[in-house]
Formats: structure tokens, C-alpha cells, sequence
């Protein structure tokens, strides 16, 4: 509001100023249309492919663009490229299409995406599994290349559109040159937004403003597919660690948007005069939590087993969410619900078995070894079941120090590999959309090959043929069959621990339309009344 004001006062000088020289104003004084945003923390991390940290996804899907999208029926659709394939089924052949610039005004080319592809698959579980079955990627001219297989997979694709949580973002080849374990320095996309680097601030603030070069396509939107519209100026970010500080801003006006409303102040903007709470990801999420299978105590699976048995999914539900509406059970590792949803380990995940527990750590020979919880304090959603867990865990007789931290320096964290003893850790918890977990490659957790592995690091040679398996099957009963054995070997490996699914609800002004209901938060298709 006091800038407002100020913009207003400095106007009226302007106004005085020129009539005091006898100029004639010709143009009106505006103000750049912004809808300020208040996420779910602070942005710090900003290379979509260092993490999977959701807050940095939703920041890639600003500034880059991805060469193909999904749309809500699950179907791949061209975004930046259209593809033909071979009759054989293993030769794509990908067109950009035109209008395809980078922020720096520099055309997107073909050498740009293969660099971008190589830079994404060299980390995420999807991509490094493409990689094993590509024969060669090749420039055929600037807005042409080809990727040849060594056999058919829908694989390519489907990892290609991936919606979350690691995207295969492009970038110029200049930037997608840096090894993937290294962050990038200049953050140049060909995405609906600019990122406006000399008004960032780490954890603070982060301004977008409107790309105006970039060629949105024809299709109506849908998820990360169609058009790509931007109807306002700027979006501004705004970090505001205490959540009811966030919704008080909200409901005097000060910003325009919460991302995720924490469940026990719901009643502060439901039924809000100027206000709307929605669930904008309809499909949810689940929670979960991960152990360090390198380190002691979870290198031992004995051990990892009596953590699954000691934490009871309902107990975490009802602190992390509270509201039975918003909440279900559920021991699926790929989603109760979805074509790969499996019930295997529900009497063993769900309800809480602390004399199971005990018996485990006993045969296990449990020495007492500390277990280092990942506490982070700032996001309501990741907030509960930390504590729920270090307590489940201390009753069934682990040493249990927990670790308190804000969530981005979690995320930092998690790539840790020490030991916990040495600055690293032996659980976090967190949560995936379930748009992205219906799969063994979608699912980042199912990844169970070792160091290469997400946080957490299983080293199950089975899961990793299995999901070879089912890159190579085209009969969706198969992949089922496939799927189904996965999930109990997640299960009996202690590869993750499923905590339950949820659904998050975002309030925001009245004055916002437009916002689209997708998995991810985008603000292209927005519009801001008032302007």
C-alpha cells in the first residue's frame, strides 16, 4: 500500500513539474499490472535440474519451457516441438516449431536442446534410464534433430513431458553445458516469463516480468500443454516465513496469492468477503518419508522395516492436515487411484505396530545409533511429520535427534551423503504430486540405483530391472503386473515409506481469474481485474 502511495505522490510531482515548465502531457502515468504470490517459502535454489524441490519447478515453468507437455488426460502433447517416428518405432525426429526465442533475443536452436537433454537425463531417474536405451542424438539442421533408439520405448517421451518434479527444461547450450551436479549462473529461458535478476533476493523476493517476444501456441491450455497466454506485467514472489503472516497479507490486500493454506487457518479465508479457496491440483498428493540406506542405522533393511512399522499413517495425517475431507490412507507407493495404485504393505504401513518395531530393532541388533530427523519449520505441508515421525520412532526405541531448519536449506541438505554424524542425515519427509507418481519413472522415489539414486540412495538391483521392464512393455496389463511387484519390493526394502495422500488448498483475491487447475502452480492464463 505505501508503494502505491509513493507511485501516486511521485505522479502528482511529475504532473506540477510539468505544468510549471508549460509542457503538454501527453501520456498517462501507469503502473505495471503485478500479482504478488506468496509460495509455499522463500525461493533460494534456482536450477531446475540441481533439485527436485518443488518451489524450483514451479520457478523453471516461469522462464523455460519444456519441448513437450502434458495435458490433463494424461496424453503427451508438442509444446516447443513437434515429432515424427519411424515405422520401426525407434527413430524421432523432433521440429521446433517457429518464434522460438531465447530471453536474450537469440534463437532457440536444435544444439541448444540436445545439450539441455543430455544436461537433464544425466540426473533424473527417467532420463538416465532414456539415456541407457538411446543410440545417438544428432543435429540435423538448426530447428531439427533426431533421437535414435536402440529399441521402441514409450519411455522418450513420456520423460520428455514429464510434468514433475524434474522437468527437462531447455536452456541455451552455452548454459546446459554445466555438469548437472554443478548449479548455472545465468538463468536465460524461452519460457512465458523473464526472471528479473537485479530485484532477486534469496528466500525473499523473486520478480518476474512478461515476455513479451514469446509465441504462445493455439491450443487452449491444458496442465503444461496449449497456450501459454501472460496477461499481466509482473509476478512477484514475496518469501514470508510465518504463515499467519501470509494470510493476514492476504486478507488486507497486501498480496494477491497463497500458494498452500496451511489447514488450521482455513477458517481465516473460507467465506471471505473478496476472497476464493480452491484445491487447484485436484488429483493431490501424497506424503511420505526417506531413509539413508548408505549410512547406519538404515543400512540395515531390518532397520528400515521397524521404521515403516513404528509410524502410523492416520497419526500423521491428522497432524499434518487435520481435516478428514482433505486426507485418506493410503500404502500405494504410484497413488490409490491410479492405473499402478497397489495396496501391498497396507496392514504393515497404515496402522502403527510399535511392538513390531521393537521386535525388528531386536533382531536387527539395533545399537542405539542416533537417527537425524530433517526438521523443516517454515511450510505448514512438510512442518508435521517430522515431529510425528521422531516421536512413532522414539517409542519404538530409536535415538532420535531431530534437526530443526527452514525448508530450503532441506533441500540443500537431502543431496548430503555424508553420514548423519557428519553433517548429514538419516530421515526426511516430504510430498509428491500424484500427476507425476503413477509410474516407476515419474515417481522419483522408486529409483533404486544406488549413489544415482534420489536422497536416499537404494541400491535394489531388482527395482532397477523391473523398471526396465516396464520402459520396454507396451501392454498396459503387463506394466500393471510389473508395477505391482515394485511396489513390494519398495515396500519390503524400505525404499519409501508412504505416509498417506492429501489435497492442498490456495486462497487468493477475487480480483484473480483465469487461474488454471494443473498440478503444478503456473500463472500464465491469469488475469488481474482493475487494470
Amino acid at each position: 500500500m505505501k508503494l502505491k502511495l509513493g507511485l501516486r505522490a511521485g505522479a502528482r510531482q511529475i504532473l506540477m513539474a510539468a505544468a510549471l515548465a508549460g509542457a503538454v502531457l501527453t501520456t498517462p502515468v501507469t503502473q505495471a499490472q503485478t500479482v504478488t504470490a506468496v509460495m509455499q517459502s522463500g525461493l533460494r535454489v534456482l536450477d531446475p535440474i540441481l533439485t527436485t524441490a518443488f518451489l524450483t519447478r514451479d520457478h523453471g515453468y516461469m522462464i523455460y519451457d519444456t519441448l513437450l507437455g502434458l495435458d490433463e488426460h494424461f496424453k503427451v502433447q508438442p509444446q516447443m516441438a513437434s515429432w515424427q517416428v519411424s515405422d520401426d518405432q525407434k527413430t524421432y525426429t523432433f521440429t521446433l516449431r517457429d518464434g522460438l526465442k531465447w530471453h536474450d533475443g537469440k534463437p532457440v536452436t536444435a544444439e541448444d536442446c540436445i545439450a539441455s537433454i543430455n544436461r537433464w537425463a544425466s540426473v533424473d531417474a527417467t532420463g538416465q534410464v532414456v539415456l541407457t536405451m538411446v543410440q545417438s542424438m544428432d543435429v540435423v539442421d538448426a530447428s531439427h534433430f533426431k533421437i535414435v533408439l536402440k529399441q521402441p520405448t514409450s519411455l522418450l517421451l513420456e520423460g520428455l513431458s514429464k510434468i514433475s518434479s524434474r522437468p527437462a527444461f531447455m536452456m541455451p547450450k552455452r548454459i546446459a553445458d554445466t555438469p548437472a551436479s554443478q548449479s548455472i549462473t545465468e538463468y536465460i529461458g524461452s519460457g512465458p516469463f523473464k526472471f528479473v535478476a537485479a530485484e532477486f533476493r534469496p528466500g525473499l523476493k523473486v520478480v518476474y516480468e512478461k515476455n513479451k517476444d514469446y509465441v504462445p501456441r493455439s491450443e487452449p491450455p491444458s496442465w503444461t500443454a496449449g497456450a501459454k497466454v501472460v496477461n499481466v506485467d509482473r509476478v512477484e514472489w514475496v518469501g514470508m516465513s510465518d504463515q499467519m503472516t501470509a494470510i493476514n497479507a492476504l486478507v488486507n490486500k497486501e498480496v494477491d496469492f497463497v500458494q498452500q493454506v496451511p489447514f488450521d487457518l482455513l477458517p481465516m479465508v473460507e467465506n471471505h468477503d473478496g476472497l476464493k479457496v480452491d484445491v487447484i491440483d485436484k488429483l493431490g498428493a501424497w506424503t511420505y518419508f526417506r531413509m539413508n540406506h548408505l549410512h547406519p542405522p538404515f543400512d540395515n533393511k531390518l532397520v528400515r522395516q521397524a521404521a515403516l512399522a513404528a509410524v502410523g499413517q492416520e497419526d500423521v495425517l491428522k497432524a499434518l492436515v487435520g481435516n478428514p475431507k482433505y486426507y485418506k490412507t493410503c500404502a500405494a507407493v504410484m497413488g490409490c487411484g491410479n492405473p499402478n495404485g497397489n495396496d501391498y504393505g497396507a496392514d504393515w504401513v497404515i496402522p502403527p505396530s510399535v511392538d513390531k518395531a521393537k521386535a525388528l530393532l531386536k533382531e536387527a541388533k539395533y545399537d542405539g545409533t542416533p537417527v537425524v530427523v530433517l526438521q523443516p519449520t517454515d511450510i505448514a505441508m512438510v512442518s508435521a511429520q517430522p515431529v510425528v515421525i521422531g516421536d512413532a520412532l522414539r517409542k519404538a526405541g530409536f535415538n532420535v535427534k531431530m534437526k530443526a531448519m527452514d525448508w530450503q536449506t532441506a533441500v540443500g541438505q537431502q543431496n548430503n551423503q555424508k553420514p548423519a554424524g557428519e553433517g548429514g542425515w538419516s530421515i526426511f519427509a516430504t510430498y509428491s504430486i500424484l500427476a507425476s507418481s503413477g509410474d516407476p519413472f515419474g515417481n522419483t522415489t522408486l529409483a533404486a540405483n544406488g549413489k544415482k539414486a534420489w536422497a536416499g540412495w537404494p541400491d535394489v538391483p531388482e527395482i532397477e530391472a523391473l523398471r526396465l521392464k516396464y520402459a520396454q512393455a507396451s501392454d498396459a496389463a503387463e506394466r500393471k503386473q510389473i508395477a505391482a511387484r515394485i511396489q513390494k519390493l519398495a515396500i519390503d526394502e524400505g525404499v519409501v515409506a508412504p505416509l498417506g495422500q492429501f489435497q492442498i488448498p490456495a486462497a487468493y483475491s477475487a480480483s484473480l481469474s483465469g487461474i488454471l487447475p494443473t498440478p503444478v502452480t503456473v500463472f500464465w492464463n491469469l488475469k488481474k481485474a482493475g487494470k
